[in-house]
């Protein structure tokens, strides 16, 4: 059995995030395909919010190194300010001393044969960085999304040190890889020198888990009994999800008629941002539609898409070259899917290729106003399109654990 050493500092116990969700199963899965993960993660008092719920799911085989690391913003400041130095790239930059030590550590005591790196922390790959450079062991930075982009991040200094940690992987990398199409082309483009070992490696949902989740009578539980429920699972980001023009065309269907209170509910389940969600119900006068919900332990909220009449995707044009990982629990639930997105992007495609298609602009309120009713019409009738479950079956997480396999096979084979 060869073992990989793994960077995420998303890992149990933290909560608030699907993303931490491919580093776990990738870890539960690869001994499958000959790989025996060590994990070298984040101390637990960086964490915002922790929750013990998915604790039990890391394998008691699997060693977990947890390193010093401090939030700049909560830790380090004075009057709710820091030195902006202390906080790039991340806020998490003080997890990189005790992590390289730690790393270095578990390299002489486990002797890996590569080591892999996961973003969207940024310090992570420096991590991974630091350590490939001082072992000379393979490295497979994991980038998901992309990282320095135009106005994003919108500090000047934040977007040069992500800048800086792209050119040192892409160079450095055996392979850079990321959960779009579109991502990946980007990056191919904009280093084409090192073009070949850019791969896609998408996301995906863990058939076990929900499985288990079928099994104990998690499902078939309406959630609403009157109403429709269509339900919005994870973080509003303001920016990149913005709801405004969903609550503006809700105000107008409620004027119009064309809706009722009575007959649809839309809940966010942990959207982070529920101030920001219920000053626009106001705004628009429809608080008797929303239905805002706290974080809920990760098995329950799998249960509550599998109960709920619909489910709800919202992804603005600036994010179409990413896709939610949420998505493709959306896809295994089974339910059907509204899609708030722009029908260029890579979520709209997977989507679509899954035969998920009811669609509209997340920034067009006429869109909404025209696609809403008629999807709350056919979940009523019963003649909604659902996602086809042999496309689904391509996405779960042990078909993607075998392509990673893969490409640490490729790579420890050098």
């Amino acid at each position: 059995m060869k073992r990989l050493l793994m960077i995420a500092y998303h890992f149990p116990p933290l909560a608030g995030s699907s993303g931490i969700q491919r580093t776990l199963r990738f870890v539960q899965h690869l001994p499958k395909f000959g790989w025996e993960p060590i994990v070298l993660t984040a101390d637990p008092r960086a964490y915002e919010r922790t929750s013990e719920d998915l604790m039990t799911d890391i394998p008691e085989s699997v060693v977990v190194r947890r390193s010093f690391a401090l939030d700049t913003a909560r830790h380090l400041s004075i009057g709710g300010r820091y030195i902006g130095a202390m906080a790039r790239p991340d806020r998490w930059a003080s997890w990189k001393i005790g992590a390289v030590r730690d790393g270095m550590r578990m390299i002489k005591e486990f002797k890996p044969q590569a080591i892999w790196s996961t973003y969207p922390i940024a310090t992570a790959h420096l991590i991974g960085a630091e350590l490939q450079r001082r072992s000379g062991l393979p490295w497979v930075a994991d980038f998901r999304d992309p990282m320095a982009q135009d106005g994003y991040p919108a500090d000047p200094l934040v977007w040069q040190s992500y800048k800086s940690i792209e050119e040192k992987a892409l160079s450095t990398a055996s392979y850079s890889t990321f959960t779009t199409p579109s991502a990946a082309q980007t990056y191919q483009s904009r280093y084409p020198k090192t073009a070949e070992r850019v791969v896609v490696l998408e996301n995906g949902y863990d058939e076990e888990t929900f499985a288990a989740v079928e099994n104990t009578g998690g499902q078939k539980q309406k959630i609403h009994p009157e109403a429709v429920t269509l339900l919005h699972s994870g973080i509003v980001y303001p920016d990149e999800r913005d709801p405004t023009q969903l609550f503006e065309a809700l105000g107008q269907l409620k004027a119009n008629g064309k809706i009722q209170p009575s007959t649809l509910k839309i809940r966010f389940r942990a959207s982070v941002h529920d101030d920001l969600l219920n000053a626009l119900a106001r705004k628009y006068d429809i608080a008797e539609f929303i239905d805002c919900q706290p974080p809920i332990p990760y098995r329950e909220a799998l249960a509550e898409m599998l109960n709920a009449d619909g489910l709800l995707v919202m992804q603005a044009s600036n994010c179409n070259e990413q896709i939610p990982a949420k998505i493709y629990e959306y896809l295994r639930a089974g339910r059907p899917i509204l899609a708030l997105t722009d029908s260029l992007g890579d979520t709209a495609a997977t989507l679509r290729n899954a035969g998920a298609s009811d669609m509209a602009r997340l920034d067009s309120t006429a869109e909404i106003c025209h696609v809403l009713p008629a999807f709350i019409d056919a979940i009523r009738q019963s003649k909604v399109s659902l996602p086809m479950t042999q496309v689904v079956k391509q996405a779960s997480r042990v078909g993607r654990t075998a392509q990673l396999a893969k490409l640490l096979d490729s790579v420890s084979a050098r």
